[in-house]
């Protein structure tokens, strides 16, 4: 075990300790952060990939009091290092998915080129491959009774992840705090696109008996059909009509309890740090004006912990890099507060 007694919270970061410069091993962390630098299907811009590093770097800069769950930290979080095999495999088919998207948006046929035919399969291979090593590496931790984040990377990085959630526990509702749907069948002809993770988990897992939606405010006629014939499977909670009914009196209390009575008794929660106003993170892959502050989220998944929901996991993805680190600050300090309730719900 960790022996804290040698560890001095109120010092600095220790880069040769881990996330948070926390002194924790993975075998005695509770919960364990899976990176996953992967931006392969990215639609605007890049650089997602190697968020997680940057995270970590940041990570070290943040004051670990939190008076919402004052020691969380000593239940132990862990980061494994990103995989640079991974990372390599992304950077590979990016560059193939970019002369992909290129030749398509100017109006070429696909079909007769068999360049082309064959990058828009190496792509979806590519994810396939990648869903795969993500459920394996999630399932491992699962079944050692591990408390499991994972951190992208795009927003498709966590389907695998929610496959060996499913399988752990069973039905469950996902709380999707995003700028976008997510619910398109394939976007540029990539199955596993990040603007899919929501249609290809509600096709593929059948536990998940709830999308909750917040923030979205950026869709298209698709998407909106498609939740539309959910049968309330899909319940969207939009950015616009969110700030209206603040604008007429109703308060965020009284919505973010209105949320919460729509999710299930087990939640994953689902962040794309794009749901954010774009002030807390220009460099994110897709930004969209308008979104929330931290702490109305925080206050959300808060909520949730009161009403004895259980967080049974998170993906925090499309965090960008910049050149003054302020993404990967902001990054770090919603990743920190993940973590905090994550093991605050399963204590």
């Amino acid at each position: 075990m960790s022996d804290l007694f040698q560890f001095d919270p109120n010092a600095v970061g220790n880069p040769n300790n881990n996330i948070f410069g926390l002194p924790f091993t993975e075998e005695d962390a509770q919960l364990v952060l899976i990176p996953v630098p992967w931006e392969v299907t990215v639609s605007y811009k890049a650089g997602t990939a190697r968020a997680p590093e940057h995270l970590f770097r940041s990570s070290l800069q943040i004051d670990i009091f939190d008076p919402d769950v004052r020691e969380g930290w000593k239940k132990g979080f862990f980061m494994r290092e990103p995989d640079k095999k991974i990372l390599l495999k992304s950077d590979y088919l990016r560059k193939e998915a970019e002369l992909y998207i290129n030749f398509i948006s100017q109006g070429e046929d696909i079909e007769k080129n068999k360049f082309m035919c064959k990058t828009l399969k190496e792509v979806n291979e590519g994810s396939l491959f990648l869903n795969k090593w993500v459920y394996d590496q999630t399932s491992e931790l699962l079944e050692k009774n591990k408390l499991v984040g994972v951190i992208g990377g795009d927003h498709s990085s966590p389907l695998g992840f929610m496959k060996a959630i499913a399988e752990k526990h069973g039905d469950f509702g996902i709380l999707q705090i995003d700028a976008h749907c997510d619910l398109r069948e394939s976007y540029e002809g990539f199955m596993h696109s990040h603007a899919s993770i929501m249609f290809n988990a509600l096709k593929d897992i059948p536990q998940i008996t709830k999308l909750v939606q917040v923030g979205i405010r950026d869709y298209c006629d698709s998407e909106w059909q498609y939740i539309c014939d959910s049968q309330y499977r899909v319940i969207s909670y939009f950015d616009k009509d969110i700030k209206e009914r603040q604008y007429e009196g109703q308060t965020w209390k009284l919505i973010v309890d209105e949320i919460v009575h729509h999710l299930p008794q087990k939640v994953y929660l689902s962040f794309d740090i794009d749901g954010l106003d774009p002030k807390l993170c220009p460099n994110t892959g897709t930004p969209v004006q308008g979104g929330f502050d931290t702490e109305q989220v925080f206050y959300l998944v808060k909520r949730i912990l009161q009403s004895k929901r259980q967080l049974i996991g998170f993906d925090l993805c499309e965090t960008g890099i910049s050149n003054n680190e302020w993404d990967e600050n902001v990054g770090a300090r919603v990743l920190f507060k993940l973590c905090n309730l994550m093991v605050a719900s399963n204590s």
